[in-house]
């Protein structure tokens, strides 16, 4: 029997093993909140990112795209709001010095928690156990970084406030600052999406829960800009558009996923309404993305930043007007991990414990692999060889696996998730035909090799 409530160690135990994810700067000891992807998770995120790229930009015709830097003007930061809110609330042990995450240590509270809601739940410290909080700080979550000729000495205080910016906290502003640049040169008609993958990064006061919540990740985000009086039929039109991407492209199950009506109290401060869509990842329910309407808050903005003219001119009707934006967000670290928490399993074959990893076969790192049953005949290795290079030129994703016994290839091509096992045996040599074994039933079947 599968099993059904995986253990979050089960799954970053396997990603290590097979070539998923590691630890990153794993040789030096790691560093917190930091993850490098290996062989295997390169194909499964770059897999995941192109059927997202196809969904939403490659299939539509109302969705354009931009790749911005991800060093910006400081100017970008201050305008949106970041400087300014984009923060987490910090408590500090006066025991051990631990800092954490005020709304994660205590139950029933969110991000907007005063000193006085916190220390009334009389939370002991994770580190230490001790109950000795300090007040409760606003911590900017932007890491900070100098742009052109300054030294970390530097005794021009001038030179050196001037020459601060920061690494991008989300993708979103590069797609709002290249808005103008796109309606000047592309002018499509509204509504209008403009959609961007990329980096992005936030100093998290408490990384955890491994890829869920880390201070380096990529972002998938649309920015659709409509007129101002048609974002709600955008807004759900999207969102039950995202519900279809993730059921029908990452094979997410849809009991798995809640809807959630952001409160106001809790909306981001550029949200007039915001539904996030929860996930029941094996650490328990969170936020796997957003949709949120933002109004014209980051237009307008912008235009008394810049002085620039951030207005659109109907191309039929004339009317000009600073359109409104629906914004689809989604990490793609989350989205891994929901797709890794669906696909992995437990069960028996033929009395046999084993993991399986059930990728949907559009996302599985490898389609096929091909073995000859004995390594030592130069018979069987030269037809699949030959098998192997066939199915190579058709689908590319294809790998060998001559090691071990027939059943240990089975076994490590289940955990990494590849739906067929093909087999060049003696028969083979005889009608061309070939054992193709099934990676969810463990089923096996004579095919033709022209049939593959």
């Amino acid at each position: 029997m599968s099993k059904t409530e995986n253990k979050l160690e089960d799954i970053v135990s396997l990603c290590k093993r097979r070539g998923f994810i590691f630890p990153g700067s794993d040789v030096y000891g790691g560093m917190a909140g930091t993850w490098d992807f290996g062989p295997l998770g390169v194909i499964l995120k770059k897999k995941l990112m192109d059927a997202w790229w196809k969904f939403w930009v490659e299939d539509r015709e109302d969705m354009y795209a931009v790749d911005a830097a991800i060093i910006m003007n400081p100017i970008t930061w201050e305008a949106s709001g970041h400087t300014a809110t984009f923060s987490d609330p910090l408590v500090e042990c006066g025991a051990c010095h631990g800092r954490f995450r005020a709304d994660k240590l205590a139950d029933g509270v969110n991000e907007s928690v005063t000193t006085e809601e916190f220390l009334a739940q009389k939370v002991n410290c994770p580190t230490c156990g001790k109950c000795e909080w300090g007040p409760i700080r606003k911590f900017n979550m932007m890491f900070t970084t100098h742009v052109g000729a300054v030294l970390p000495d530097d005794t021009d205080e001038e030179l050196v406030k001037k020459s601060i910016t920061y690494l991008r906290p989300e993708t979103a502003q590069g797609i709002f600052t290249n808005y103008k640049n796109v309606v000047d040169t592309i002018y499509p008609n509204i509504p209008f999406g403009i959609a961007q993958q990329g980096k992005a990064f936030r100093n998290e006061i408490s990384p955890r829960d491994f890829i869920l919540r880390d201070r380096e990740c990529s972002q998938m985000e649309i920015e659709y800009f409509v007129r101002p009086d048609g974002w709600e039929s955008a807004f759900d039109d999207l969102l039950k558009e995202y519900q279809r991407f993730l059921s029908e492209e990452m094979g997410l199950s849809s009991e798995k996923i809640h809807l959630l009506e952001v409160p106001a109290e809790d909306r981001a401060h550029y949200s007039k309404r915001t539904v996030d869509l929860e996930y029941d990842y094996p650490n328990g329910r969170e936020e796997l993305m957003g949709i949120a309407y933002r109004t014209d808050f980051d237009l307008q903005n912008i235009a008394r930043a810049s002085g620039k003219n951030m207005e659109y001119r109907d191309k039929n009707t004339g009317e000009v007007f600073v359109p409104h934006v629906v914004e689809p967000s989604i990490g793609v670290e989350r989205l891994i991990m929901a797709v890794l928490t669906d696909a992995y399993a437990e069960d028996e074959i033929d009395g046999n414990k084993r993991v399986v990893l059930r990728l949907p076969e559009n996302l599985a790192p490898y389609r096929f692999c091909v073995s000859p049953l004995l390594k030592n005949k130069p018979e069987l290795v030269e037809k699949a060889k030959n098998v192997y290079q066939l199915l190579r030129e058709k689908y590319g994703n294809v790998t060998w696996d001559d090691s071990g016994n027939i059943g240990k290839r089975y076994r490590k091509q289940d955990e990494v998730g590849t739906p067929k096992c093909v087999v060049i045996d003696f028969d083979t040599l005889e009608d061309d035909t070939v054992t193709v074994r099934d990676r969810d039933t463990a089923e096996q079947e004579r095919v033709k090799i022209a049939e593959l």
